[in-house]
């Protein structure tokens, strides 16, 4: 005689409706100033002023995008973004593995020191940092280049990325760093030939981290990159944000066009990000 399981009821509970409606109520509070930028992208002056911030758009104003593009000068601004944010992950990752490497496989001299120290440099402000660095960067000549600021932020975020990448690689099968060195694998054949692709949803989810934060950088560069070539696209906005604040639906423009790019970044690398997350998770 063979028993089924009994079948889950398909009822929601009092308290299932209460999570839905607190995760609901959380999600339109965090999309609610998205979608008022959104809507006041397209208003005229004249539109805002009479109908205030809250209502519809009478009639969309498509030239404003276009205006604020040009004022700020967002094309090379958003060139200099991707630059720097690509250096920036370039840089970190590829520091931030050697070093792991070292640190967490190769089970160098003072380990513990070493990440302790990594670990210190995360937590230090940056606001303490600023000036050593900017006294620093006039002596080397570095000021307000971008290949000085993106080395400086990729040093900087390969701290994090060796103390993430130190604790993961302690815990790496040693059957495999084992089995490779009875075959006559170098250390160098063994980071490229086991440990890399074995690495690639961790570095995967440090890439898209890197690439967000740097993006996002603000006090750092505003110190660092004042001429108008060299600028990111947050100074730019913040530099626009400046000169019109009498122009309410020029700066949700100019807040439109600096929140797409990251949209963007998520929408064509959120596979990737959620595969990094999870890796591991289940095995």
């Amino acid at each position: 005689m063979t028993t089924t399981a009994p079948r889950k009821s398909g009822r929601r509970t009092p308290l299932s409706y209460a999570v839905v409606a607190g995760v609901s109520a959380f999600v339109l509070a965090f999309l609610a100033p998205f979608a008022i930028i959104l809507i006041n992208s397209f208003k005229t002056s004249a539109d805002f002023r009479s109908n205030g911030p809250l209502s519809w758009p009478e009639e969309f104003n498509w030239d404003i995008l276009g205006e604020v593009w040009e004022r700020t000068d967002f094309t090379q601004k958003l060139v200099n973004s991707v630059q720097i944010s690509l250096g920036v992950v370039v840089i970190a990752v590829v520091i931030a593995l050697f070093n792991a490497y070292a640190i967490g496989i190769g089970r160098v001299r003072w380990r513990n020191a070493f990440l302790i120290f990594f670990l210190a440099v995360n937590v230090l402000p940056q606001e303490g940092m600023i000036y050593p660095v900017y006294y620093l960067f006039k002596e080397m000549g570095l000021y307000d280049t971008k290949i000085g600021y993106t080395i400086l932020v990729g040093v900087l975020y390969s701290a994090f990325g060796t103390y993430l990448l130190s604790s993961v690689y302690a815990g790496f099968p040693r059957e495999l760093l084992e089995a490779a060195s009875l075959d006559g694998a170098s250390r160098w054949t063994v980071l490229w030939r086991i440990v890399l692709p074995m690495s690639w949803p961790t570095l995967s989810v440090m890439c898209v981290f890197f690439f967000v934060w740097s993006w996002n950088e603000f006090l750092t560069p505003l110190v660092l990159l004042i001429s108008n070539d060299n600028q990111t696209v947050p100074l730019g906005l913040a530099v626009m944000r400046g000169q019109y604040t009498s122009e309410p639906t020029a700066l949700s423009a100019a807040a439109l066009l600096g929140v797409v790019p990251m949209i963007v970044f998520f929408l064509l690398f959120q596979r990737t990000l959620t595969r990094g997350v999870t890796a591991g998770a289940v095995k």
